[in-house]
């Protein structure tokens, strides 16, 4: 056969059958790929071959999207934005959850201490203080080499950088304030009050977006994460009036700004790079 090295019919019949050590295997195969009277002499099956194919390439060739991309895609979210939102941590079936948990408890303790004899804003308080927090969480694990196993390859596509977080971003923050804004219903007191989360939760996550065009997001997230709660509980209580920071002039200040800071995160956009920390303290 034009003098060149041929796999005998034993080794390929042992081959066909699955006999054949991984080295062995590799080196046939290596042999037939190249070789055409080789490929047309090992037998195979087509029916097997069509029905192996068939039950792979759902999975190769058109993986099924999650049940997050499914609802963006039937929101009318193009289905290459739709997976891409889908990927991130914050959008995740687990994170969800948790929020759900979270909101719940905040429920359940409200109503709890709304019981006592004690101001219904009392009774809100711990919800108000969750809530705004949660979107913040969610932009920590937006995007970025510490979220993101594909980072390196999303960098260099038209959905890497800032427009990736950005995205991201507005993704998580609509997720978690439908949740909250499910759970508020449900809280006691006056509508009203009970929604009072909305705009603290806006202010603080375009905070997160202005700080990380010059920190990390989880930095950012997590100083905003904790500097919220201790503004509310500690500073409220040396005022001795923790509603201030829910009355009709603080809810002015915090759309004013959010407006503000969205401004700020279009204006310092190029600088929005999540993967790479621009911080040293030296």
């Amino acid at each position: 056969m034009n003098g060149r090295w041929h796999p005998p019919d034993e080794l390929v019949a042992r081959y066909a059958q699955g006999r054949l050590d991984p080295v062995q295997v590799m080196s046939v195969e290596a042999h037939i790929a190249g070789c055409p009277s080789c490929r047309t002499a090992v037998p195979c099956d087509r029916g097997w071959l069509a029905a192996s194919w068939a039950g792979i390439e759902d999975v190769v060739d058109r993986p099924r999207p999650s049940f997050p991309a499914r609802v963006l895609a039937r929101m009318g979210v193009p289905e290459h934005l739709a997976a891409f939102l889908a990927a991130a941590p914050g959008l995740t079936r687990g994170w969800l959850v948790a929020v759900s948990l979270t909101l719940g408890f905040a429920v359940a303790a409200a109503h709890l201490v709304a019981r006592d004899p004690a101001p219904a804003f009392h009774a809100l308080l711990p919800f108000l203080v969750i809530a705004p927090v949660l979107p913040v969480a969610g932009i920590a694990l937006a995007y970025g080499r510490h979220a993101d196993p594909l980072y390196e390859l999303q960098a260099a596509t038209p959905l890497g950088g800032s427009r990736g977080l950005l995205l991201r971003a507005i993704a998580v923050l609509g997720a978690a304030i439908g949740v909250a804004g499910v759970a508020t219903p449900f809280l006691p007191g006056t509508p009203g009050l009970a929604a009072a989360w909305l705009l603290p939760a806006f202010a603080l996550t375009a905070a997160a977006l202005a700080l990380s065009t010059r920190f990390p997001p989880p930095e950012s997230a997590a100083v905003l994460g904790a500097a919220w709660p201790v503004s509310v509980t500690v500073l409220g209580g040396l005022i001795g009036d923790r509603l201030v920071f829910f009355s009709a002039a603080a809810q002015i200040l915090y759309g004013a700004a959010a407006l503000l800071l969205i401004l700020v995160v279009y204006l310092r956009r190029a600088r929005l790079d999540p993967g790479e920390p621009r911080w040293n303290p030296l």
